[in-house]
Formats: structure tokens, sequence, C-alpha cells
């Protein structure tokens, strides 16, 4: 395998953190009340999936259940699904968008843009909206929030030859607009990889939309012909400003999901956008959590945020410059279902990466990587632990303080998918 260097510069990383330990508290800046937004959730839910016999992720055909909970703490009887759970891997695709209490997504029969609650164990449907000129498929788009009732969802085209684009109002679940981007598949690539990434960024009101092309090779299949490329765009009308490629050979983490099932970028609270990538080595896959610096368009070529080895999965921003991962220990196992998966905290200034430990160790090692196990509302990230051997656990880390509590348990046979925070349907 090829063998990437990045360009970060040790004397930088080592300046850093002697900055760091060289700061009083009294310098240290303030983690805000609720950190990662400036928003308090106040009336809201969690909703819970999970799989059934094993992890799904990568079009496995596993059931899917859902239960909505108010709680996620300890206080609670042993969470089981029987009787009171809602079956939906028939209905709705995990791979889905959520945004106050509705959920958003191309469903399982396809050919319409849906608008859904869960509630009371079953799925209701809000509206759907038939596709016009372009088509998108389950599970495979890339989308962004404009405001907060503009959505944009885009992916490549039927044939993969072009990347294609629609905007919708979600309050009334109408096409505003659609067309196609206007960039060239990249040298040497005969397709574009299926979603891409898409990110938006308010305060200098610009898309970035995350792309690289793919070739045939001896057997059908398609493999990553270059760095992965930076499409900025104008949101208004869907120009392209520049079209840049990454500086280091690397690809998006997911980007076949476009962020439906986990996180991978994040602004930050001085404007910095950050997208977490990977790129084979000798030694297996290495992540890396790059950054465009606010009012910037291109990548910081001596910043990583993750000079750690083992890829990143997902990630987590929780403001104060600290991110919860969730990352996998390659020389432990690379499958769905390995038990090498564990959750980090990474502090962006110094770059550490610090294991969340509960009454003194690391949390057990977890199986599953397709998924959003974690979410975060209020200062609070919970985190779900699939470990060997015992029942599967939610955890509680307290943004704030760095503390961790042990939440709710659930029953043995279920598997983590996704832990969603679900704003209540005001009625």
């Amino acid at each position: 395998m090829k063998k990437f260097k990045f360009l970060l510069s040790a004397f930088m990383m080592f300046a850093m953190g002697a900055m760091l330990t060289g700061c009083s508290d009294d310098d240290k800046p303030d983690v805000p009340e609720n950190p990662g937004g400036s928003t308090v959730v106040e009336d809201y839910h969690f909703d819970l999936w999970v799989a059934l016999d094993r992890h799904g992720g990568m079009g496995r055909d596993v059931q899917t259940l859902v239960k909505s909970l108010s709680s996620l703490d300890a206080d609670q009887p042993e969470i089981t699904f029987v009787g009171d759970g809602t079956e939906v891997n028939s209905i709705l695709s995990m791979e889905t968008i959520l945004k106050g209490p509705y959920y958003y997504q191309v469903p399982v029969a396809g050919n319409r843009f849906g608008k859904y609650v869960i509630e009371d164990n079953k799925i209701i449907t809000i509206a759907e909206r038939q596709m016009k000129t372009n088509t998108f498929s389950t599970r495979k788009y890339t989308h962004a929030w404009l405001d907060d009732t503009t959505l944009l969802i885009m992916a490549a085209a039927g044939d993969s030859k072009s990347i294609v684009w629609t905007k919708l109002n979600a309050d009334e679940m109408t096409i505003i607009d659609e067309g196609t981007l206007d960039i060239p598949l990249p040298e040497n690539a005969t397709v574009f990889t299926t979603s891409g990434v898409l990110a938006y960024r308010k305060s200098d009101n610009r898309l970035f939309y995350f792309y690289y092309g793919k070739g045939s090779i001896q057997g059908g299949k398609n493999t990553r012909t270059t760095p992965f490329y930076t499409a900025v765009i104008k949101p208004e009308n869907m120009n392209v400003e520049s079209n840049t490629s990454c500086p280091i050979d690397c690809e998006m983490v997911g980007s076949a999901y476009g962020e439906l099932l986990q996180k991978i970028t994040f602004v930050a609270d001085n404007n910095d956008l950050y997208l977490a990538c990977y790129g084979d080595t000798d030694n297996g896959e290495k992540s890396y959590l790059l950054r465009i610096p606010a009012n910037s368009t291109t990548f910081d070529p001596s910043y990583n945020g993750y000079p750690h080895e083992g890829k990143l999965v997902s990630i987590e921003y929780m403001g104060g410059n600290k991110v919860m991962a969730y990352a996998r220990e390659d020389k432990i196992g690379t499958g769905i279902d390995s038990f090498s998966h564990y959750y980090t905290v990474i502090d962006l200034v110094s770059g550490t990466s610090t294991p969340v430990m509960y009454e003194g160790k690391q949390l057990d090692y977890s199986s599953g990587r397709f998924s959003s196990r974690m979410t975060f509302v209020n200062g609070k990230a919970y985190i779900g632990v699939d470990a060997e051997d015992t029942n599967p656990v939610i955890y509680i880390y307290d943004a704030k303080t760095g503390s961790v509590t042990k939440g709710a348990e659930m029953a043995s046979g279920y598997y983590f998918e996704q832990i969603r925070v679900v704003e209540n349907l005001k009625k």
C-alpha cells in the first residue's frame, strides 16, 4: 500500500502543547454553559435505534427497531423492545436526516422524498413529494440545511457522471429548485463517488462539497483515483466559486452515506470547518482531522487535529474545542462486528486524544461501525457501548466537567445503531 505523508510540523504541535501546559487555570477559555451551540433544547426525547441479531451497515439485511425514551439515565428499568418498539426497516432507512421532531429521507420505496415522525410506536407520514427531474436513491445522498426550512440534497446522478442537487422547502415539502453542479470528473476518473459530503458554513454563507472520482479496475471494482476535492458553492445560485484538491492523499470518512449514518463534519465556535478523512498506510487505514479556517476556502496544510493511529468513524462537536469521537483500533480488528471501537475526546488545539474513562478505567471496546451511536444535547454526550459478553450500555459524558456517569442499560440481543435527540412534536 502507499505510504502517505501529512504536512504537519512537529515543532508547531510541540509549541501548541507547550502553550497549553504553560497557561494557568485563569488563562484558559471558559467552556460555554451549553457547549456546541447557543440554543438549549427544552422539550425533547431520545429515539434509540437498534438492530436484532447483528449490527447493520453496508446494506446488511437486519431488522431495525426504534423506541422513544424521555431519558437515558440509569434510573429506569432495563430497556427492551418487546411489545413497544417500532419496526422501521420495511418503511424507513436507518440512513436519515433529523431536524426538530421530523425525519426526512428517501424512504425504502424510493422515488420520493418524505417527512415523517415516529410516535406511539407508529411511523406517521407528514408529507411525501415525488421527485421531478433529479432523482435520488435510498441511503445514497448528502445534505445541508441552508436555514431552518431550506434543505439541500445532493448525490451522483444515476450514471454517476455528474452531481445533481435539489432544494426543498421542508415545511411545505415542495421543491424550490434543482440542477446539476458544474464540476468536471477528476483526472483519470470514470465516475463520481456515490454521495460525497456537503457542509454549510453560515458565517460566510458558503457550501463546501467534498467529493472524489473513481476509476474501474480489474474485477469491476471502482477505486478512488485522486485525493478528494472541495467545491465551494454559492448557495443562492449553486454556482461553483472554486474547486481544489486536498493537500494529502485521502478520502472522506463514510462518504457513500453522506452523513446520513454518522457525522464527520462540523463548524467550531470560531467558524473553522472540520472534516474527518482517512487514507491507506503500511499499517492500515489512518484518519486525519482536517481544518478549513474561518473565511478561507482551502484546507490549512499545516494542521491535523488527529495525529494518531487508527480510523475515525464519527465525530460530535461539543464546543470549547472538544470533540467526542468514535474511533477504531485497527490492530485489534477492522470488521463491522469487531470489538475494536472506542470513544475518545479530541482536543482541537493540542491534537491530544483521550479515551473516555469510567471509574478509573477506559470504556470497553465496542463492536459496530456504521452508526450514530452517540448524540449531544445541552452539554452532555450520550454514547452507546456494545461490549463483548455484556449487555449494551449508555454512558453520559459531561462536556464541561469531563465526568462520566453510567446511564441506561439494554437487554441482550439488541445492537446500538443510532441514538437521536428528537424535539417533541408541538400539539
